[in-house]
């Protein structure tokens, strides 16, 4: 295929620009390999995954160039290519526990006991963390997915030091904890029975209703208000998520978990989040009020982010699944950032500006208030801690 010096420039600017300040031969490289990925049957169809394409790289100086026409005739491959399977890799990291120190972000301490989230969501604003690992932000971030096997021993470790001053610890700061992945190798559920032996409030995150798998441990934590557990609901049309979000849990199983965690006494929060102008905004009065009718006691919402490498992945997504609202909803996103796709300021990123952002916070404060989601939760109990046992068996003299 003839890849013209316009159509490479084009595609800097499009999908490359964001990352990048320059024009170097790497990114004239990753310019072609986006339009080759992108043109019609030069690469097989990925079936079942949030993700179409693998975008380069930008750690990388080598790029691997795909022969498609070598199998251009070999119908199984393709189709087993277009159909990815999860590889679940172990992660040797000694420390389970991220800090962060950004202040539009209500906590401080996170656990991610998996790198990478086969749940696959398109707009998803983790996937550039696989960069770092030599991997690709698209595909390779939701079929190639870190393992910390030692998470408990290492959260463990962590709360029986003696520098800890307890305060709440998040899970799934980065990726989902109950992503796929948990149903196999029980991380969290280790970490849970090592905050409860320590008395270590948390706050859960998730898409996906294998957290009622652990309701045995989320209601003693809630007799000991140690625990609030947060589920996201982007939409409520399952149409949607089952493109956009296709491993995740649908609609009405988040909200069925909603409705369990809130009678068996766990405090219950609703992420309407990520809100993606023209997409699923309208949708959010609908959301407020089957997380009230479910029994949440709380609310927030998070407007889209696209950082980096997330744009092309997310922008592919739209023109494959939505191409009639593609274009509508690129321009609503950019009026929400200031004519950009993305801004990493403190303060703006997580709400945006201009008269769109601005009708969806209000229209968020209106019927949070409305369906009795507006209040401030009470905090969790810190006093109760106390530190375990480390792995190593040695105990503290304090």
């Amino acid at each position: 295929m003839l890849v013209s010096w316009g159509l490479i420039l084009t595609t800097f600017e499009k999908q490359v620009l964001p990352c990048k300040t320059y024009l170097d031969l790497g990114n004239v490289f990753a310019c072609i390999l986006y339009i080759m990925a992108n043109e019609p049957n030069q690469s097989p169809k990925i079936h079942g995954r949030g993700s179409g394409i693998q975008p380069a790289n930008p750690y990388l100086h080598v790029l691997q160039e795909a022969d498609w026409e070598h199998v251009a005739e070999d119908e199984e491959y393709l189709t087993e290519l277009g159909r990815p399977r999860t590889v679940y890799l172990p992660d040797n990291s000694q420390s389970i526990i991220s800090e962060n120190d950004s202040p539009d972000i209500p906590f401080r301490y996170s656990v991610n006991p998996y790198r990478g989230c086969a749940h696959g969501c398109s707009y998803c604003y983790a996937r550039p963390t696989h960069e770092y690992l030599g991997l690709s932000a698209g595909i390779d971030f939701e079929t190639k997915v870190m393992v910390k096997h030692r998470a408990g021993d290492l959260l463990r470790d962590w709360l029986a030091r003696p520098a800890w001053r307890p305060e709440p610890i998040t899970f799934s700061g980065v990726t989902d904890c109950y992503q796929p992945a948990e149903r196999e190798f029980r991380l969290t559920r280790a970490c849970l029975e090592v905050v409860l032996e320590a008395n270590q409030p948390v706050h859960l995150i998730t898409k996906n209703a294998l957290v009622l798998r652990d309701l045995d441990l989320l209601r003693e934590l809630a007799a000991k208000n140690l625990v609030r557990v947060a589920v996201s609901i982007t939409s409520l049309n399952q149409s949607l998520t089952r493109v956009m979000e296709p491993r995740t849990s649908s609609p009405a199983a988040r909200l069925a978990a909603v409705e369990e965690l809130s009678s068996a006494g766990v405090s219950t929060f609703v992420m309407a989040a990520p809100m993606i102008p023209g997409l699923n905004d309208s949708e959010l009065p609908s959301i407020l009020r089957a997380a009230s009718e479910a029994g949440a006691q709380g609310a927030a919402f998070v407007l889209l982010r696209l950082p980096t490498t997330v744009r092309p992945v997310f922008f592919d997504w739209l023109e494959r699944q939505v191409p009639d609202q593609a274009e509508k909803v690129k321009n609503r996103i950019r009026s929400t950032r200031g004519g950009r796709v993305n801004s990493a300021r403190f303060g703006e990123r997580m709400r945006g500006t201009g008269e769109i952002a601005d009708q969806i916070a209000q229209t968020f404060r209106v019927f949070a208030a409305k369906y009795g989601l507006a209040g401030k939760l009470p905090p969790l109990d810190c006093s109760q801690f106390h530190p375990p046992r480390a792995k190593s068996g040695q105990m503290s003299l304090f």
